[in-house]
Protein backbone atom coordinates (compact mmCIF):
# COMPACT_ATOMS: atom_id res chain seq x y z
CA UNK A 1 0.00 0.00 0.00
CA UNK A 2 1.36 3.57 -0.97
CA UNK A 3 1.46 5.90 1.49
CA UNK A 4 -0.18 9.66 -0.62
CA UNK A 5 0.75 13.15 0.58
CA UNK A 6 -2.34 14.40 2.17
CA UNK A 7 -0.89 17.21 3.62
CA UNK A 8 -1.14 20.13 0.73
CA UNK A 9 1.74 22.78 -0.23
CA UNK A 10 0.81 25.88 2.09
CA UNK A 11 1.29 27.93 -0.73
CA UNK A 12 -1.46 26.08 -3.02
CA UNK A 13 -3.74 26.26 -0.36
CA UNK A 14 -2.80 30.14 0.04
CA UNK A 15 -3.34 30.84 -3.39
CA UNK A 16 -6.53 28.77 -3.49
CA UNK A 17 -7.86 31.12 -0.20
CA UNK A 18 -6.85 34.28 -2.20
CA UNK A 19 -8.66 33.45 -5.17
CA UNK A 20 -11.88 32.40 -3.80
CA UNK A 21 -12.04 35.54 -1.30
CA UNK A 22 -11.13 37.52 -3.92
CA UNK A 23 -14.14 36.00 -6.31
CA UNK A 24 -16.65 36.79 -2.74
CA UNK A 25 -15.37 40.06 -2.52
CA UNK A 26 -16.18 40.97 -6.40
CA UNK A 27 -19.37 39.15 -6.03
CA UNK A 28 -20.43 41.32 -3.09
CA UNK A 29 -19.43 44.65 -4.99
CA UNK A 30 -21.92 43.48 -7.53
CA UNK A 31 -24.54 42.77 -5.48
CA UNK A 32 -23.89 46.04 -3.54
CA UNK A 33 -23.77 47.76 -6.55
CA UNK A 34 -26.92 45.74 -8.07
CA UNK A 35 -28.85 46.90 -4.45
CA UNK A 36 -27.88 50.94 -5.01
CA UNK A 37 -29.18 50.86 -8.48
CA UNK A 38 -32.63 49.21 -7.14
CA UNK A 39 -32.92 51.46 -4.86
CA UNK A 40 -32.37 54.67 -6.07
CA UNK A 41 -34.63 53.43 -9.08
CA UNK A 42 -38.01 52.73 -6.05
CA UNK A 43 -36.99 56.16 -4.94
CA UNK A 44 -37.51 57.63 -8.53
CA UNK A 45 -40.54 56.15 -8.72
CA UNK A 46 -41.70 56.79 -5.62
CA UNK A 47 -41.40 60.51 -5.91
CA UNK A 48 -43.11 60.23 -9.19
CA UNK A 49 -46.07 58.62 -7.88
CA UNK A 50 -46.33 60.86 -4.79
CA UNK A 51 -46.16 63.64 -7.22
CA UNK A 52 -49.11 62.50 -9.68
CA UNK A 53 -51.11 61.79 -6.22
CA UNK A 54 -50.36 65.15 -4.80
CA UNK A 55 -51.18 66.81 -8.84
CA UNK A 56 -54.43 65.17 -8.44
CA UNK A 57 -55.41 65.39 -4.92
CA UNK A 58 -54.90 69.67 -6.03
CA UNK A 59 -57.05 69.40 -9.42
CA UNK A 60 -59.98 67.97 -7.18
CA UNK A 61 -59.75 70.07 -4.59
CA UNK A 62 -59.69 72.77 -6.84
CA UNK A 63 -62.65 71.75 -8.84
CA UNK A 64 -64.85 71.65 -5.71
CA UNK A 65 -64.37 75.99 -6.07
CA UNK A 66 -64.48 75.63 -2.58
CA UNK A 67 -61.54 78.36 -1.56
CA UNK A 68 -60.96 76.36 2.33
CA UNK A 69 -60.82 72.91 0.23
CA UNK A 70 -57.58 74.06 -2.24
CA UNK A 71 -56.17 75.87 0.78
CA UNK A 72 -55.80 72.31 2.34
CA UNK A 73 -55.04 70.44 -0.27
CA UNK A 74 -52.28 73.24 -1.25
CA UNK A 75 -50.98 73.41 2.53
CA UNK A 76 -51.18 68.95 2.38
CA UNK A 77 -48.90 68.54 -1.12
CA UNK A 78 -46.71 71.21 0.48
CA UNK A 79 -46.13 69.30 3.53
CA UNK A 80 -46.29 65.82 2.07
CA UNK A 81 -43.34 67.22 -0.91
CA UNK A 82 -40.67 68.59 1.70
CA UNK A 83 -41.51 65.86 3.90
CA UNK A 84 -40.80 63.75 1.03
CA UNK A 85 -37.88 65.10 -0.06
CA UNK A 86 -36.09 65.41 3.49
CA UNK A 87 -36.74 61.34 3.58
CA UNK A 88 -35.40 60.87 -0.35
CA UNK A 89 -32.68 62.99 -0.12
CA UNK A 90 -31.83 61.12 3.16
CA UNK A 91 -32.25 57.90 1.61
CA UNK A 92 -29.87 58.69 -1.44
CA UNK A 93 -27.56 59.98 0.96
CA UNK A 94 -27.31 56.28 2.17
CA UNK A 95 -27.26 54.53 -1.31
CA UNK A 96 -24.15 56.22 -2.17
Amino acid sequence: MTSKNINPDLSTLTGAFDDTAARIRELNEKVIAAAKQSGTQSLDAYEKTLAGLLSFGEKVAGATELDWVSALAKAHATFVTETTAAFTAAAREALK
